[in-house]
């Protein structure tokens, strides 16, 4: 019976050991995949912030800064908060020679087109000796031109579209779909005008007739904006201002632009500073990271990666 015993304990010595063993070698190995995984973030940190720092900072000599507006305006992208931030960093670098408004928008948002214009103007006032170029890739209307008409010249591809001077307001009428459906509309307001063209009540004539007014309001806003910039070197037609839009050959004809040019002749024949600069304001370095190790292809998230480096 004792030898009967000793050979247990003997086993599960054994077992105990071996167990112990594959213990500090699992944890060795959870070290390593650790310590592998915090290498290949920090690394990947380092590299985004060095492609952006590359992109973003200034060379120390004499550049043109360029900042992109791309894009519907008032989207995440290209906000007036954005761009204005860019314009702003670009004057305020003691060697920006010129600045480029690099263009391929079809417009947005009025109110912010019209902030980034006038902000466009107080810039040119400030700085008068540092000129902005727009320079219209495939497409430049409305919000856009608005925009672009605030610099000192815009240079165009030949088969750019640029114009779309006008005001839209959009939306559906769902009064007969309702009727056919048996749909009873209840709606209850305090205030004539609170549900002011509902697509869900019968067209109101007064306030169709309110909308058509305060339309028109903001495209004289426009208009007015656009010969302000353009001066002299518009040549008004009758449909000039009905939303019409051209080919960029045919806007420097009207007047709407001032030639044929790409962000390198800009900057090189124009401007005279070959180097570009782009100033254009990108995400910080977590919202980056985020999205590189974040995407929909990827299945780790910045929530599981930080799970990788809790205390056991």
């Amino acid at each position: 019976m004792e030898n009967n015993g000793s050979w247990e304990r003997d086993v599960i010595i054994q077992l105990a050991t071996s167990a112990l063993a594959e213990q500090k070698t699992a944890r060795r190995w959870r070290i390593f995949f650790r310590a592998s995984t915090l290498l290949v973030v920090f690394v990947i940190a380092w590299w985004v912030l060095v492609k952006e720092s590359g992109k973003n900072m200034s060379s120390g000599g004499k550049h043109t800064a360029e900042i992109q507006l791309k894009g519907e305006i008032s989207s995440e992208n290209t906000s007036a908060e954005k761009i204005i931030q860019g314009l702003d960093d670009a004057y305020d670098d003691p060697n920006t020679v010129g600045v480029i408004l690099r263009i391929n928008s079809p417009g947005g948002s009025p109110v912010q087109a019209g902030q980034i214009y006038d902000e466009i103007k107080r810039l040119r006032k400030a700085h008068p000796t540092v000129p902005i170029y727009s320079v219209v890739e495939d497409l430049c209307a409305s919000g856009a031109y608005y925009v672009a008409a605030a610099t000192d010249k815009i240079y165009v591809d030949k088969a750019s579209i640029v114009g779309s001077i006008g005001v839209i307001m959009n939306g559906f009428g769902f009064t007969d779909t309702m009727k056919k459906l048996g749909v009873e509309r209840r709606l209850i307001i305090a205030g004539e005008n609170k549900a002011f063209l509902d697509p869900f009540s019968p067209e109101n004539p007064k306030q169709m007739s309110y909308a058509r007014n305060m339309l028109e309001e903001i495209h004289q806003q426009f208009i007015q904006a656009v010969r302000s910039g353009r001066g002299e070197r518009l040549h008004e037609t009758p449909d000039m201002f009905s939303g019409l839009v051209w080919t960029g050959e045919k806007s420097i004809q009207l007047g709407l632009t001032d030639g044929l040019g790409n962000v390198k002749f800009v900057a090189k024949d124009v401007i005279k500073a070959k180097n570009i600069v782009d100033f254009t304001p990108t995400e910080d370095i977590t919202d980056r990271l985020a999205k590189r190790l974040g995407s929909t292809e990827s299945h780790m998230s910045w929530q599981s990666l930080l799970g990788f480096f809790s205390i056991n």
